[in-house]
């Protein structure tokens, strides 16, 4: 049997971030995540627009919210 305590509400927002172009993909994503957590936990983000000119790119997330 498996209980589950759920003491807290959660709920979802969607969210579209801008990030500066780092030098690798790997520092892209370390950047992503970083900015999603400011806003809560990151339930999944994708990139879908990059601004070569201007070095951003845009990021849609939709993260978690403990209320």
């Amino acid at each position: 049997m498996v209980q589950v305590c759920n003491h807290s509400r959660m709920a979802t927002q969607f969210i579209t971030v801008e990030i500066a172009l780092p030098d690798s993909p790997a520092a892209l994503r370390q950047a992503v995540l970083a900015e999603l957590q400011t806003h809560g936990e990151p339930l999944r983000w994708a990139v879908t627009a990059v601004d070569s000119a201007g070095q951003l790119a845009q990021v849609e997330a939709i993260v978690i919210l403990s209320t």
